[in-house]
This record gives C-alpha cells, structure tokens and sequence, in this order.
C-alpha cells in the first residue's frame, strides 16, 4: 500500500483550517479557565466555609469525572433541561473551559501557596488589605511560578480538545475523519493531523519556554 503524498496535500486546506478552530476553542477555554481558576484557587485558600468548599467541591467533581462525559452533558442532557438545543461550539467552549477552570484552579492554589507566608504578612504590616497584598504583591510572585504548569494544561487542553469532535465540532480531528471517510486515506490523512497537533503542541512548548527565560532574567536584573 504506497503512501500517497498528494493526498495530504489536497487535504490540508481543510486540516489547516481545523487547526485553527483547535486553537481558538483551546484559547477560549484556557483564557476562560483562567479566570474561573483564579477565583476558585483564591475561594479554596478563603478561611470561610462558604467559599472554600464549593470551590473544591467543584474542583473534586471537574477532575474527578472524564471531559469526554462532560461534553455529553452540556451538548446532550443540557438541552433536555433547558428546552433549548446548544450550539456545538458553545458546547465545546463552555466543557473545556469549565474542565479547564477546575486544573488551573489547583495550578493557581499550589503557586499561591509556594509564596512565603512573610510576604503576605509583610504587606499586612505595611497597611495594605488583604486584597491588595494578595494582588501586588503575592499574585505577581505566583504568576512567574505556575507559567510551567499553565504551559502543560494549554498543551493538554490542546490535545483533549479532540474529544469535542464527538458532537461534530469541526476541529481538526473531526475534520481528518471528513477527509478520511471522502478519501479512504487513513493513514495519509491521520499522519498529517499527527504532525499538525505536533507541530503546534512544540511551538506552544517553545513560547513557554521563551516566558520562563525572561521572567527569569528579569528577577536577576
């Protein structure tokens, strides 16, 4: 069985293009998350029950059930709720970035928590509320501490988002199986979208890599 290069080639218009939508449903979901786990890693450290354990609760459910059974339940069971059909790109956002959120919550916990206790009773001495040394002074620390981990859940995300294609969002595993199921060429077509989730999976690598470096010689300056 030849492997027929002018296949791929006639196809990666249309990969391309699934490629992009993988990066814009993983940036909407991490961009989403972060902001979802920010909050909850914060409502995890709060000494008040009323925060603390719906955050985790939350946290404990997210991580603890697979995202394949939560796409389901947004784009199947949602609908049967509401009366209303989803649209499966706000399916697709709305699973990642709430699977996202609950990860980047624990990312965001662990880097708060790795800052010394002196900082925050420092900028207390000096007059500051407890949000305002949580902001200027503990967060930026953090911040320079989880670029690591953030880097990992974004490639993670970058991959899991596949699983989206299941309720037939167009991504670039939904759209290797068009092109297969038009063209028969599965091991042309899925050895090209290997290479397209490699390729971007190295560059996000790199760009977490080129941000650790400068936050790293700017604490040295």
């Amino acid at each position: 069985m030849e492997f027929d290069l002018s296949l791929i080639v006639n196809s990666l218009p249309l990969l391309l293009k699934g490629a992009g939508l993988t990066l814009e449903i993983t940036a909407l979901a991490v961009g989403l998350g972060l902001i979802i786990g920010l909050f909850l890693g914060l409502a995890q450290l709060s000494k008040n029950p009323i925060f603390r354990w719906p955050a985790k609760v939350y946290v404990d459910v997210i991580r603890g059930t697979p995202l394949l059974i939560q796409i389901f339940i947004i784009y199947f069971a949602l609908p049967n709720i509401i009366g209303e059909r989803i649209d499966p790109y706000i399916a697709a956002v709305a699973a990642c970035s709430l699977n996202s959120g609950a990860y980047i919550a624990e990312i965001f916990r662990a880097g708060i928590q790795s800052i010394s206790l002196g900082q925050m009773r420092a900028g207390l001495s000096l007059g500051m509320t407890y949000p305002q040394t949580m902001r200027y002074i503990v967060l930026p620390q953090a911040v320079k501490r989880i670029i690591p981990p953030l880097g990992n859940e974004f490639i993670a995300m970058l991959k899991d988002s596949s699983l989206v294609s299941v309720i037939g969002f167009e991504e670039l595993t939904r759209s290797g199986q068009l092109v297969i199921a038009e063209t028969y060429g599965t091991m042309e077509i899925w050895t090209c979208v290997a290479i397209l989730y490699l390729v971007m999976t190295l560059t996000i690598s790199q760009l977490v890599g080129w941000l650790e470096k400068r936050y790293r010689l700017s604490d040295e300056r």
